[in-house]
């Protein structure tokens, strides 16, 4: 017989009992945060953390690499702040992210210094480029010099030879050059009639190929580029003073036209680059200029008559002499060059003294500044030489707020110093290393 199980209901107790847990009173809920954070020291840790992390970002300043990604690290502000000579120079400049990042502009807080620009100056070198070059690493920027040395001179810059802020190469702009800097000042090209009637195919070379690849370079490191033209794209002008909406009267196959055709399509190159590529850009149309380290004999009427009566010889004045020039000392050059660079137009700008004298009236300064005793000697006029020559500065004075401080009479005797001491070693005159005041001139 088999066996068969049976279910016993009494055996097993139906749990009539369930568990719950006791009933949270409300003030513990509240002071649960609290009780976790005494326990085991945790608040002291968190203190401690807090602490470390305020220092840390107190003590421990921001900074963006002046490279970021490719790109420059810092960009100009608009220039509605006023602008001071170099020994009070404090320009703000805003971190600058990524290629074609925009400015907002602001000022540095006091007790701040600005973070220095990293600039190529293309004719260095040169006259007026060895003095944009003192201002702009006396303000602390890093600056590379491109040159050629056609017409520059290294005893121009040697006296910044071992600053970690002054990079000089020997390189001649018609060939491409890879750079990352923030600023492109082009001032690399034959200024002089005598320099650049020399070889007129490697002038109109250096103003069309040079300048298309320092716009290379500006396009592709978001660079801003400044271009030094020349009063002459004014050719002999019809109009005078001259403005910058005047289009010039200039001879395309004379002998000068290498130096004035060439700058006029390095104006075009330029903005047609700021209107197709978006590079920011600028244009100074300079007029004659003069000062310390000007080559001695160039063939510029200024350098002519300076170094003609240091040395007793009678002054050339080709023509009648009743033709007129502007000159400006070189320091004021710089500094519109300058404004130009940290403005927000692009220009063109006219850059040069509106003080107008006839070359007979020059030769007069000369005289009176150097040797009274100095004879007067009259040749024929050189060819395509324009009758006129005054700017109208009106738009920078406006636009940029600048203008000449410096008068022929009191600017020619610093140049005389410098001509002196190179002409004749006379070291007690001062060098041209040594001038303070500050390649491209008309």
């Amino acid at each position: 017989m088999g066996s068969e199980l049976i279910y016993r209901g009494h055996d097993s107790q139906l749990a009539t009992d369930s568990y719950s847990p006791k009933p949270i009173k409300p003030w513990f809920a509240v002071t649960q945060p609290i009780r976790y954070m005494l326990r085991e020291q945790r608040l002291v840790f968190v203190l401690v953390g807090i602490a470390i992390a305020t220092l840390f970002f107190t003590v421990i300043p921001t900074s963006y690499p002046a490279s970021y990604g490719g790109a420059r690290g810092h960009v100009a502000i608009s220039d509605s702040l006023s602008y001071y000579p170099v020994e009070t120079y404090q320009r703000a400049y805003n971190p600058r992210v990524g290629f074609g990042a925009v400015n907002s502009g602001g000022k540095i807080p006091l007790g701040l210094k600005r973070k220095g620009l990293r600039i190529v100056v293309t004719g260095g070198a040169g006259f007026v480029g060895s003095h944009l070059v003192d201002r702009l690493i006396a303000r602390g920027d890093s600056v590379i010099v491109v040159d050629n040395f056609f017409t520059g001179r290294k005893e121009n810059v040697m006296h910044h030879f071992g600053n970690p802020n002054f990079e000089l190469i020997r390189h001649d702009v018609v060939e491409p050059l890879l750079l990352e800097v923030d600023q492109i000042y082009h001032l690399a090209c034959p200024a002089s009639p005598v320099h650049y009637k020399f070889n007129p195919v490697k002038t109109i070379k250096t103003n069309v190929v040079g300048t298309l690849n320092m716009l290379g370079l500006a396009k592709r490191v978001g660079a801003r580029f400044l271009l030094t033209s020349t009063s002459e794209v004014y050719g002999d002008p019809l109009q005078h003073p001259q403005k910058e909406t005047y289009w010039g009267n200039v001879n395309p196959i004379g002998v000068r036209s290498c130096y004035d055709e060439g700058k006029r399509t390095a104006e075009t190159l330029t903005m047609d680059y700021h209107r197709g590529a978006g590079v920011e850009v600028r244009i100074a149309r300079i007029f004659n200029t003069y000062g310390p380290r000007m080559c001695i004999d160039d063939g510029r009427v200024v350098s002519n008559f300076v170094a003609q009566a240091l040395r007793k010889e009678p002054l050339t004045v080709y023509g009648d002499g009743k033709q007129t020039r502007s000159f400006q000392f070189v320091s004021d050059l710089v500094e519109g060059l300058m404004r130009l660079m940290e403005g927000e137009h692009v220009g063109p700008f006219n850059l040069g003294n509106p003080g107008e004298f006839t070359m007979l009236e020059l030769a007069q300064v000369v005289q009176e500044t150097i040797d009274p005793n100095a004879k007067i000697e009259f040749r024929p006029n050189t060819e395509d030489d324009p009758h006129k020559r005054k700017p109208d500065i009106s738009r920078a004075k406006e636009l940029l707020g600048w203008e000449p401080k410096v008068s022929l009479r009191k600017g020619l005797p610093k140049m005389v110093k410098d001509f002196r001491q190179r002409i004749f070693g006379d070291h007690k005159e001062g060098g041209a290393g040594a001038t303070p005041d500050t390649t491209s001139s008309a």
